[in-house]
Formats: C-alpha cells, structure tokens, sequence
C-alpha cells in the first residue's frame, strides 16, 4: 500500500474525473499510474521522439539527411 499527498486542485480534478467515469479514485489513480509507466517504460527511444524526428525541413546542405541519420542511430541503439 502506498500514500500519496495531492493538492487541493489536483484532489477535486480526480474527483470530478472519478465521478465521470463512474470509477473510485484509488482505481482512477491505478490507472494513471499504469498508463505513465506504460508510456515512460513501453516505448523505444525513436517512438517516443516519432512526432519530433523529421519534422524540420531543409532545402538541403548539411542539414539536408538529419532526420534520416538520427532515425538509423536511434534504431542501433534499441
């Protein structure tokens, strides 16, 4: 069993939230917890940085293959 201390604010968003769902708040809390180390735990490196790997384009230079290069590293290093 563990205690966790929550702010007023945060008390009454897991109430209102509870109370949506039709859940008690412990189970509301098991599954946010779940989902956090689900997200932080579960997913590779280069899935976790998807949505910001290639998102700058260039016109070209340097920069031109950045994207590309940085995707193969991450994969090397799963």
């Amino acid at each position: 069993m563990k205690s966790v201390r929550l702010s007023p604010s945060l008390e009454a968003r897991l109430k209102h939230v509870s109370l949506t769902e039709g859940i008690r708040p412990s189970e509301t809390m098991r599954r946010a917890i779940a989902r956090h180390c689900d997200e932080v735990l579960g997913a590779t490196l280069d899935a976790r940085l998807s949505d910001i790997v290639g998102v700058v384009r260039t016109t070209g230079g340097r920069a031109g293959r950045t994207g590309v290069v940085f995707k193969r590293i991450l994969r090397r290093r799963r």
